[in-house]
């Protein structure tokens, strides 16, 4: 009778390693794979407003974007411009599921320290682009400044990262339409007309929507920020027995999901 023969242990140690290799390297490959890649691309635009859907669209299809867009009852939050792009982003990646850009717009009158702000949405709907100019009756100073903050979420987990874009200018009597927010009181320095008044090819190249837009353009086009494909996933607080280390983390976080890419 013929022994049994067995393969030594470090030769089936030096298979399942091999093993493990290639299905590492699989996974690696199939999430930089172009199709996994055009997924990640085919953004959703949480907005129910047609007009600045059509804005963005023209901006982002010269780098190949695929954009649609979504209306979401989003939640209205107080904060600073970025920590409510933030909490709004993530709020529209859990319900889309994927992909999803949020945008966040303020105007801030330099006499008032940044007021309306980003609050600018609801000062419009209250009191009119005529009762925004009588704000600043009583100063001097009528100069302005448009922010747009948009953040982009690949999905539920994901970190949220922020572009942010900004244009000086003043506040004027409207002119030109008035159906797009408050376009028509704001005049962009070195121009003599409001952002109602230009060419959407001009306003397009000079706009902080545009500017905030050409970063995300470029973060979407490059690769290597859709190599990662494990979300981060916060760590539960009771399985932290260390306050410290809780607030360490929070900190790191934290940090590195809200600082902007700003253009000016």
């Amino acid at each position: 009778m013929k022994p049994i023969l067995q393969q030594p242990a470090p030769f089936v140690e030096q298979v399942e390693q091999e093993e493990k290799k290639e299905i590492e390297f699989q996974t690696e490959e199939e999430s930089t794979s172009p199709q996994i890649i055009a997924q990640l691309r085919a953004v959703t635009f949480a907005t129910g407003n047609a007009n600045k859907l059509r804005e963005v669209q023209s901006i982002l299809s010269e780098g190949g974007i695929a954009l649609k867009s979504k209306s979401l009852d989003l939640p209205e939050l107080q904060g600073t411009p970025d920590e409510i792009a933030i909490a709004k982003c993530k709020a529209a990646a859990d319900i889309i599921k994927g992909p999803v850009l949020t945008e966040d717009v303020a105007l801030e009158f330099t006499a008032l320290n940044g007021l309306p702000g980003p609050y600018i949405k609801w000062f419009v709907k209250q009191i009119g682009l005529e009762g925004l100019n009588k704000m600043l009756a009583g100063f001097e100073d009528k100069s302005a400044t448009a922010v747009c903050t948009f953040a982009f979420c690949r999905g539920p987990g994901y970190p949220c990262i922020t572009f942010r874009g900004s244009t000086s200018g003043k506040i004027v009597p409207a002119r030109g339409h008035t159906g797009f927010g408050w376009d028509a009181i704001f005049q962009p320095d070195g121009y003599d007309s409001t952002y109602a008044e230009l060419d959407k090819t001009i306003k397009n190249r000079i706009s902080h929507r545009y500017k905030a837009l050409e970063q995300v353009r470029l973060y979407l086009q490059d690769e290597n920020n859709f190599v990662q494909k494990t979300p981060i996933i916060p760590p539960q607080v009771d399985n932290i027995p260390d306050e410290s280390i809780l607030d360490n983390e929070s900190k790191t976080i934290s940090t590195s999901l809200t600082e902007p890419i700003d253009i000016k």
